[in-house]
């Protein structure tokens, strides 16, 4: 056989090799993608519930806050009602002291309402941090195993390009670069004529150039789909 023909015999080999590997680390993704979205849905839940209580808990700021406004508000009316004299004044005065404390006393009740709130909001964040921690432990092993199998094939890919750039060296330059344009749009550039055709379409071959390629080992394109194509 021609050396050109044993030499990019010998380059494909190693193009369906790389190619091989290549899909194997492809196929990795589809593994950790799905590892990763089971874990955000649990950091979702997590960050949801957290916003969640730290949203209620500024509602509770917000009112205690009012609480001490109406109470000191209160203080005043009531310090302002001991002073009043007339009684037209002191009427109006009691109805605002009286509005005052039903202000505290709804405003009291939202906060014991929000306490109760808060409480269980306290008991869904740890549940839900939880679920995060047990998501994350059940996912070791298979994280593990998916970083070496991807650590090994990355290795054996890159020895293979290694040796692919070594043979593509001792390849004639042109030979090589209509290899190459070929190989980037199937999976398989070179093929053996099959008889009198293209052992890849079937395409015949005129009997001048089978004749021409059995005589000097000469690789040719095939006209019907662009392969190359040597004697076989």
């Amino acid at each position: 056989m021609h050396p050109n023909i044993e030499e990019l015999l010998a380059l494909q080999s190693d193009d369906n090799r790389i190619s091989d590997i290549e899909k194997k680390i492809a196929a990795l993704a589809p593994r950790l993608k799905e590892l990763d979205s089971v874990r955000q849905k649990a950091a979702d839940a997590v960050q949801r519930s957290e916003s969640t209580i730290e949203s209620e808990q500024q509602r509770q700021r917000d009112i205690s806050a009012r609480v001490e406004l109406h109470k000191k508000q209160q203080e005043r009316n009531l310090a302002q009602l001991d002073s009043i004299k007339k009684m037209k004044e002191a009427t109006a005065a009691m109805s605002q002291v009286e509005t005052t404390r039903r202000l505290v006393a709804e405003d009291e009740s939202e906060l014991a309402a929000m306490g109760r709130r808060t409480e269980t909001m306290r008991a869904d964040v740890e549940r839900a941090r939880a679920a995060l921690t047990a998501a994350e432990e059940e996912q070791a092993s298979a994280r593990e195993e998916i970083a070496s199998e991807q650590g090994t094939l990355e290795a054996e890919l890159k020895e293979a390009r290694g040796e692919r750039t070594g043979k593509a060296a001792n390849v004639d330059r042109s030979l090589l670069g209509k290899y190459d344009r070929i190989r980037s749009r199937r999976d398989n550039a070179l093929y053996p004529l099959r008889g009198p055709s293209c052992g890849n379409c079937d395409t015949a071959i005129p009997l001048q150039r089978r004749n021409v390629m059995a005589a000097d080992g000469t690789i040719e394109v095939c006209e019907g789909c662009g392969v190359l194509l040597y004697p076989g």
